[in-house]
C-alpha cells in the first residue's frame, strides 16, 4: 500500500493533491525547481526536493530528476497533477521500471488516447461517433484538398499530438487551406516534436461537454456526469461548470455510456476525461481524452460529492471503485472560475510580479484552490495561474450569485489579473441564460473588453480621488476642544459632513 507520495508538479495542483494525500495520512514530497523555492506547495510538504532551474524542461519536465528526487526521498508512489508529465508515456514506463506506482493510466492508455489520430481510429472500432474527418495523417497538401473538397468547409486542422490549442487551425475557404496546414505544423513541431496533423469536419456552433470517469483494475469503469466548458478563449478554458445548460437527462445517460465505452476500448485506469463536442442540434461527436486529472474537477467533486484524488490513490492501490454508477448523482449547482495574473484588456498578457496584498473570498459554497501569498513573487517561467475559484449553489442562479459576490470579495495588488473580466462573465447575459458556446467570448466581445479607462484603472482613479477629497475635508474640521470630545466630533462630522463616502 502506498505510503509516502511525491507530487511532481507544482503550484495549486500540488497543493491540491497534498491535502488529499494529508487526510490518508500518507507522507508527501514536493520537488521545486529555482523558481519554487519559496513557493508554497514547498512549505506544506513534509519533505521536499530541488530538481533543477526554473525553465521547466530543466526541473518539472526532467525525469531523472523527478526519478532521482522519489529515491532519495523514498517515495514509493508520484502523483503527476496536470501538465508537465502527467501525460507523458514514457514517465509512467520508468515509474513502473523503477518500482514506483504511478498514479494514473499505463504507457499503453497514454500513448493510445495521447494521439489523436490513433484515438479516432479506437473510438470509431468502440462505436463511439467521431467528427467526420481523417483517420490518417496527411501526407501531402494535394490529398489535403481533396479531403476538404470531401467533407466541405469550414474544417479544423488540429496537431495530432496536440493540446491546449496549439497546432489547431480553423480554415473556412481553399485559399486559406495550404497556408494554415503549413503553420499549423510548423507550431505543432516546435510545441511537441511532431508535425503530423490531421481534419476535421468544424461543426458550426460547438459546445464543450466532457466527462468524468473513474476505472479501476479490475474492470469497474463509472462516469461522474458532465462539464459544461465551452467558455474557452485560444481554445483554453476560462470557466467551467456543472451541470451543463444544455445537457437533457436523456443525453446525459447516452453520453455517459459512451464515455465509459471509450475508457474500457483501451483498459483504462485511474482517473480521466472524455470531452465531446455538441451541436446546437445536440448531436455529439468524441472530440479526445485526458488521460489525467483535469484542471476542473473540482465542479465534479463539489456537485458529485466524491475526492477524485483519493480515489486515484485507491485505485493504484489496487482497491475497487468505492461506488458503483447507480450510486452516483449531482446535487446542485458548481461553477469554478480560473484566475490569472495577466491582463485580459492587453490581450492577455501574462503579469508576472510580487502579489503585494490578497484577500481570499470565503463563506458558504465558496472553494479556493490557490497557492500564492503576501510578498510571493510569481515566476515568468510557468503558467500564470493564481488559483481556481468554485462556487456551489443548491440552483445554478444562487451558484451565479455567489460567485459575484467571491470575485467582489478577492482582492490583489502588485499584479494585474483577470478577476474583473471575470465579473463582466458573471453579469452577460448570454452566461445567465445558460446559451453560450465556444463563441462566447468573440460574440460578446464589447461587453466583455473595454479601454484601460473604463478598466481598473478607472476604479483605482475613482478611490484615490473620493480619499483626497475625504483628507481634504478632514483637515478642514474643528479640532475637538478637549480629548472627552474627540468621540462625539467625528461621530457628528461622519454624520453631518458626510464625507466618508468610499
Amino acid at each position: 500500500m502506498i505510503k509516502k507520495v511525491l507530487v511532481a508538479n507544482r503550484g495549486e495542483i500540488a497543493l491540491r493533491v497534498m491535502r488529499s494525500c494529508r487526510e490518508l495520512r500518507l507522507v508527501t514530497v514536493a520537488v521545486f525547481s529555482d523558481a519554487d523555492r519559496k513557493a508554497m506547495h514547498v512549505r506544506y510538504a513534509d519533505e521536499a526536493y530541488y530538481i533543477g532551474p526554473a525553465p521547466s524542461r530543466d526541473s518539472y519536465l526532467n525525469i531523472e530528476a523527478i526519478i532521482d528526487a522519489a529515491k532519495k526521498a523514498g517515495a514509493d508512489a508520484i502523483h503527476p497533477g496536470y501538465g508537465f508529465l502527467s501525460e507523458n508515456a514514457a514517465f509512467s514506463e520508468r515509474c513502473k521500471q523503477e518500482g514506483i506506482k504511478f498514479i494514473g493510466p499505463d504507457a499503453y492508455a497514454i500513448t493510445t488516447m495521447g494521439d489523436k489520430i490513433t484515438a479516432r481510429k479506437t473510438m470509431i472500432k468502440s462505436g463511439v461517433p467521431v467528427v467526420p474527418g481523417t483517420t490518417e495523417k496527411l501526407t501531402d497538401e494535394e490529398q489535403a484538398k481533396m479531403i476538404c473538397n470531401k467533407i466541405g468547409f469550414p474544417v479544423m486542422i488540429k496537431a495530432s499530438a496536440g493540446g491546449g490549442g496549439k497546432g489547431m487551425r480553423l480554415i473556412k475557404s481553399m485559399d486559406d487551406l495550404i497556408p494554415m496546414i503549413r503553420m499549423a505544423r510548423s507550431e505543432a513541431l516546435n510545441a511537441f516534436g511532431d508535425d503530423s496533423v490531421y481534419i476535421e469536419k468544424y461543426i458550426e456552433s460547438p459546445h464543450h461537454i466532457e466527462f468524468q470517469i473513474l476505472a479501476d483494475q479490475h474492470g469497474n469503469v463509472i462516469h461522474l456526469f458532465e462539464r459544461e466548458c465551452s467558455i474557452q478563449r485560444r481554445h483554453q478554458k476560462v470557466i467551467e461548470e456543472t451541470p451543463s445548460p444544455l445537457m437533457t437527462p436523456d443525453l446525459r445517460r447516452e453520453m455517459g455510456e459512451k464515455a465509459v465505452a471509450a475508457a474500457k476500448a483501451v483498459n483504462y485506469e485511474g482517473a480521466g476525461t472524455i470531452e465531446f463536442i455538441v451541436s446546437d442540434q445536440l448531436e455529439y461527436y468524441f472530440l479526445e481524452m485526458n488521460t489525467r486529472l483535469q484542471v476542473e474537477h473540482p465542479v465534479t467533486e463539489r456537485v458529485v460529492g466524491v475526492d477524485l484524488v483519493k480515489e486515484q490513490i485507491n485505485i493504484a492501490n489496487g482497491l475497487p471503485l468505492s461506488f458503483k454508477q447507480d450510486e452516483l448523482y449531482q446535487h446542485g449547482h458548481a461553477i469554478q472560475c480560473r484566475i490569472y495574473a495577466e491582463d485580459p484588456d492587453n490581450n492577455f498578457m501574462p503579469n508576472p510580479g510580487i502579489i503585494k496584498h490578497i484577500t481570499e473570498p470565503l463563506g458558504l459554497g465558496v472553494r479556493y484552490d490557490g497557492y500564492v501569498y503576501e510578498g510571493y513573487e510569481i515566476p515568468m517561467y510557468y503558467d500564470p495561474l493564481i488559483c481556481k475559484l468554485i462556487t456551489w449553489g443548491q440552483t445554478r442562479k444562487e451558484s451565479i450569485a455567489r460567485m459575484r459576490r467571491a470575485l467582489y470579495e478577492y482582492k490583489i495588488t502588485g499584479v494585474t489579473t483577470s478577476i474583473k473580466f471575470l465579473e463582466r462573465i458573471m453579469d452577460t447575459p448570454a452566461f445567465i441564460d445558460g446559451k453560450y458556446n465556444t463563441h462566447f467570448i468573440e460574440d460578446n466581445h464589447e461587453r466583455l473588453f473595454t479601454s484601460k479607462l473604463c478598466g481598473t484603472q478607472c476604479e483605482d482613479m475613482a478611490i484615490i480621488a473620493a480619499f483626497i477629497d475625504y483628507l481634504d475635508k478632514l483637515s478642514r474640521v474643528r479640532p475637538p476642544k478637549n480629548t472627552e470630545d474627540i468621540g462625539n466630533n467625528w461621530k457628528d462630522f461622519g454624520r453631518k459632513r458626510n464625507v466618508l463616502r468610499l
